[in-house]
């Protein structure tokens, strides 16, 4: 009887880390930048009031996406003057606020363009430690449960010109953040424990041309390992460069033009998908297994039609499905590029697809919101309209979709 009781209570301590292990979207567009979760169970009719389960309206103006960890929701906000910028936790569950958090506070802002906030950076979080970031005007490392400031870095020079929005990822080490500006074009990793710097990479991009707006960049960079090799992928204007995470050393770079890169790479089926921005409106996908130059020889297959400039796309199996910025939606066979269907849905779009249990979810930047199927042919499921727009991308746990409007925070979850 004692060994069963034993056994009993070590099932369940296993089962609470799993579950614990399953309840957590640590950064933008989750742990693998793919912004899906097909196990997950959530409503699929975002018009039915009774399937929200709480919202509430963070104060301040900020285009981040929710990130979670257990029972908590962090995101973050700014004023719109940009002098103040705030890290804000919420209980996952209640929607009850837990922390409000001034991280930093800045005398003479720069411009930000009114597309942009102040806080548009996703943070990345961890058991007990949560990263924010506001490009130049900061990085800080919080303690997830007192809310207190672990250590600060303030002072790595950047003209956004238009405002910040790369978000940091981390691994078991560092906390990596990309400076693509007007003037400079870097990436740091930052030690996780003491915010000193690990190392610091120049671009070295030739962007043809000495016009600084379009040397910038707003992607998020991914961590992966390819054939036994770690690497991080951190997309920029013009160029995409991989890096080895502890070093910084330089494994391989692919030139695909553009500028204003947003979209998170996913790597998926042994290769690199890569949106290239804007005026080069062109997904490559990447074979990553090379090193130095490698655009002449391991992109494995390339479109330039329907590709989004903003809104980032979802794989399910063998199917990446995309969202333009004006609303094509299409399927592709990710493997090989070739397009099973496109169907345009209409809206403007900003923020990323988001999947869940094989339904795909795209909002508007004026809040409108279709609900399809992740399947070879085009299925609607449902509409819904929202009182304001979105910019930022939804999170998916377990039986819970979050989501975060111009105005709103919203937990949709399905009605036991």
């Amino acid at each position: 009887m004692r060994l069963l009781i034993f056994l009993s209570c070590c099932f369940v301590f296993l089962l609470g880390n799993t579950l614990q292990a399953e309840s957590n979207w640590p950064e933008f567009r989750g742990a693998d930048g793919a912004g899906t979760d097909m196990a997950a169970q959530v409503p699929t009719d975002l018009a039915d009031p009774s399937n929200i389960a709480w919202q509430t309206k963070p104060h301040g103006r900020g285009w981040s996406s929710p990130v979670i960890w257990g029972n908590q929701l962090w995101i973050t906000t700014a004023t719109e003057d940009g002098k103040q910028q705030f890290a804000l936790c919420y209980d996952r569950n209640t929607g009850e606020k837990i922390h409000d958090i001034l991280v930093f506070e800045n005398a003479e802002p720069d411009f930000c363009h009114p597309t942009n906030t102040y806080a548009s950076c996703t943070p990345a979080i961890e058991e007990g430690r949560i990263y924010v970031h506001f490009g130049k005007y900061g990085t800080a490392c919080l303690d997830t449960k007192t809310g207190d400031k672990l250590w600060e870095r303030r002072e790595f020079p950047c003209d956004h010109f238009r405002g910040p929005a790369s978000s940091p990822i981390i691994d078991d080490e560092n906390v990596y953040v990309a400076f693509d500006g007007f003037d400079l074009q870097y990436v740091v990793a930052l030690n996780k424990q003491t915010g000193e710097t690990t190392w610091q990479k120049d671009r070295n991009i030739d962007y043809g041309t000495d016009n600084g707006d379009r040397y910038k960049a707003y992607s998020t960079g991914l961590i992966f390992t390819h054939e036994g090799r770690r690497q991080l992928v951190i997309p920029s204007a013009t160029a995409t460069i991989a890096y080895d995470p502890p070093t910084g050393k330089e494994l391989w770079r692919v030139r695909h033009g553009g500028m204003n890169a947003a979209i998170r790479p996913v790597y998926r089926h042994g290769l690199v998908y890569i949106l290239a921005g804007e005026g080069q409106t062109k997904l490559v996908a990447v074979d990553p297994s090379g090193s130095g130059d490698v655009t002449q020889t391991h992109i494995v297959w390339n479109s330039g039609k329907a590709i989004p400039q903003r809104p980032g796309p979802v794989f399910v199996n063998d199917w990446l499905f995309m969202i333009d910025d004006s609303g094509v939606a299409t399927c592709l066979n990710a493997k090989t590029g070739k397009v099973i269907w496109n169907k345009r849905i209409g809206g403007n779009y900003r923020a990323s697809l988001v999947c869940a249990g094989g339904f795909i979810y795209a909002f508007t930047d004026n809040g409108h919101a279709t609900v399809f199927k992740a399947a070879d042919k085009y299925e609607e499921v449902s509409q819904a309209d929202f009182p304001s727009g979105f910019q930022a991308s939804g999170a998916v746990v377990d039986d819970s979709l979050y989501l975060r409007s111009v105005a709103g925070l919203y937990c949709f979850r399905n009605r036991k």
